[in-house]
């Protein structure tokens, strides 16, 4: 599975790599009904990744390599093993324990039946089929019904509760507490449901947010999403975090749109920052991401924050193999064997000339594990190994994120490629999700050393982005920047960055040396190939 002592062994490799800090998804204790987005004790590390010691042990290491450490908040659902929702299955309706979450009754089949057989609305899962389960009370009757906008193992919690907000109030102490420097929250624009539950059967992509309509240029949200309501809870939040010494941080996973509607969740009274996915969903085109950086720079601006920038997440394709789709646009939810099989070249030259985008923006750039080392999406994954919720729900029609969460490929030669210890009594345990044999060649052993490895690439980037200042620098357009012609550039504090999206050559500008390229062939005669990037500084030579 991969656990605490498991990471902390492998810090130096972050610290080589040039990042500040680390994210780490869910580790609390759960049934995994979702890859430990269902939690059942906030206060607990799984038996499967470790303990609270080992915990400690890992923040000692990555606070000693100076990384800091963010830990993942799940607030808006809980396990339906969690105690609260134990309690509430056992109490009757309308009772404190049930109060804890969105309980409802069903509306009738035959008007004034009382069968209550319909959901209470017609709310869909995010993860298929409807967001609404009926339970069976403690007498072996029907009764009411409970609503999970994910899995139906994952319970959505009542935020209008005020022992709901005191809970989690208390969870962000003890965490506050034990030294984590941040939280990444989970769904951050959910939690608040609207008054009344008001029907709202239109379709929500996770990352990508609400599918438009016919003439609506932004959909509207959802009933239960980026309600107003959220905003009170990040700024108890943050008054809670300011009261620790240090830099702690809050990040939003809110899919919103536009830009502007993001913005809101980082005033300077709530959170820090906020991933920004109209960037992550761009794809491989010069007006469309040329786009997202300006409005997302300007809607930042406006509340005076950083900007975010990603690439890929636990919850996408990885972009390598996105960008080698005939289409580089577009955002499938998941990859199989069924579906176009990827250009894998094509994909990761695109790849590495869109992190050279990337790390030249001001802001803070998020590297998704493993994109460092250039890896594809798994997409010859069997359907007997898949284990994500929306692959089970929808019975195989969404393919699912399983194969961006394979585990890592640390040395081509050994078991698993190092992913799993070999025990002193036997064979290695085969890792939870199998390693694709592609995966040897991009091994962090095959990379690291190795000239104008992905690896290597990575570390020369984030090197001069922080010799640089690029993170607090100011960007401005220069006149190459024609993205109508598939060429994006853009200039940070002294870096001149081309990105060529077009299929013919772009001439270098006169004045300028090449820092770095993005493969070792990008340039050719003071040209930038199709399908490359380059930082430029003034100066003469070294094309």
């Amino acid at each position: 599975m991969g656990d605490l002592p498991g990471i902390t062994s492998r810090l130096g490799h972050l610290k080589e790599l040039g990042v500040d800090a680390v994210w780490l998804s869910p580790f609390y204790s759960s049934p995994q009904a979702d890859a430990g987005y269902d939690v059942s004790d906030y206060r607990q590390v799984d038996e499967l990744f470790g303990t609270l010691a080992d915990f400690d042990a890992l923040r000692d290491r990555a606070h000693g390599l100076g990384l800091k450490v963010i830990v993942d908040l799940v607030p808006n659902h809980t396990s339906d093993q969690h105690v609260w929702f134990q309690e509430a299955l056992a109490a009757a309706p309308g009772s404190e324990a049930r109060e804890r979450y969105m309980f409802r009754p069903g509306k009738d089949a035959v008007p004034g039946s009382g069968d209550g057989t319909v959901p209470p609305n017609d709310w869909n899962s995010l993860f298929g089929g409807p967001a609404w389960t009926r339970i069976t009370e403690a007498d072996g009757t029907p009764g009411e019904w409970y609503l999970h906008l994910f899995a139906a193992a994952q319970p959505d919690l009542n935020w209008e509760n005020p022992v709901v907000r005191a809970e989690f109030e208390d969870v962000l102490r003890f965490w506050l507490d034990r030294g984590v420097d941040g939280f990444r929250v989970d769904v951050a624009h959910g939690m608040v449901k609207a008054e009344g539950l008001p029907d709202w059967s239109a379709h929500v992509a996770m990352v990508e947010g609400t599918k438009k309509r016919a003439k609506e240029k932004v959909p509207p949200p959802p009933p239960y999403f980026d309600q107003d309501g959220v905003h009170e809870i990040y700024r108890s939040w943050n008054r809670l975090l300011a009261g620790y010494d240090g830099d702690r941080v809050l990040v939003a996973e809110a899919w919103v749109e536009p830009a502007s509607r993001l913005a809101r969740y980082i005033r300077q009274d709530e959170m820090q920052q906020a991933f920004n996915f109209g960037y992550m969903c761009s794809g491989w085109d010069a007006e469309k991401l040329g786009g997202s950086i300006k409005s997302s720079l300007q809607a930042v601006a406006e509340v005076d924050r950083p900007c975010t920038w990603v690439l890929s997440n636990h919850d996408s394709v990885r972009h390598p193999s996105r960008f080698g789709l005939s289409d580089p646009t577009t955002y499938p939810h998941g990859i199989s064997s069924k579906d176009e099989q990827p250009n894998e070249a094509l994909g990761l030259a695109r790849a590495r000339a869109a992190t050279m985008i990337t790390m030249a923006l001001p802001g803070s750039a998020y590297i998704y594990q493993g994109e460092e080392l250039g890896l594809p999406e798994h997409t010859t994954l069997a359907a007997r190994f898949r284990q994500d919720p929306s692959f089970i729900r929808t019975k195989g029609q969404e393919t699912g994120r399983d194969g961006c969460r394979i585990p890592l490929p640390w040395a081509k030669d050994e078991p698993n490629f190092g992913f799993s210890a070999v025990p002193d009594d036997g064979e290695p345990a085969a890792p939870w999700l199998p390693q694709p044999s592609k995966y040897g060649r991009y091994a962090a052993d095959q990379q690291s050393g190795v000239e104008h490895s992905t690896l290597e690439l990575y570390r020369a980037l984030l090197a001069e982005r922080r010799a640089r200042s690029l993170g607090t620098g100011t960007l401005r357009w220069p006149r190459i920047h024609k993205p109508k012609a598939g060429i994006l550039a853009f200039e940070n504090s002294g870096v001149l960055v081309i990105a060529n999206m077009s299929e013919a050559p772009v001439e270098l500008p006169r004045g300028y040396r090449v820092l770095l390229r993005s493969q070792a062939a990008a340039v050719s005669h003071g040209r930038v190939k199709p399908n490359r990037a380059v930082w430029l500084v003034a100066g003469q030579g070294g094309a």
